[in-house]
């Protein structure tokens, strides 16, 4: 899949829940746009490129900023570690150290290793994120 530009809107229909997906470029200067999005959120997905060692630390840090905002507070956190087919890419229990997931006890929150050219782990964290909302 190539990397989002900008935001993309859709609406995704799931074992017959409509989920209404906001997917935010994850570029610098996008960034700072991201927080105009929160408003209503009941879920967020985190997207990790697991092959990308150098960036973790970055990721980290975008992560924390976007969970800590007080519009996100209830919102219950997904993070898909892609691109596990990539041999030598982190593995979901480094991408929970990395991020510092054990850390966060107050909040519900899942990993699920995926791959998105392929599809694989997808339905799985759509299925968990839809199972732990609560109306």
């Amino acid at each position: 899949t190539l990397p989002t530009v900008g935001f993309n809107v859709e609406t995704i229909t799931y074992k017959n829940v409509k989920f209404h997906v906001w997917d935010v470029g994850g570029q610098e200067k996008i960034r700072l746009l991201w927080r105009h999005y929160y408003t209503g959120t009941h879920g967020v997905i985190f997207v990790v490129d697991c092959d990308d060692r150098e960036r973790i630390n970055e990721a980290r840090e975008e992560f924390h900023r976007i969970i800590n905002d007080r519009e996100m507070r209830e919102a219950i956190i997904l993070i898909l570690a892609n691109k596990q087919d990539i041999p030598g890419a982190m593995k979901p229990h480094e991408v929970q150290e990395m991020l510092g997931l054990t850390r966060i006890r107050d909040r519900n929150w899942y990993i699920q290793p995926t791959c998105a050219t392929t599809g694989d782990g997808l339905h799985e964290g759509l299925t968990w994120l839809m199972s732990n909302y609560k109306l």
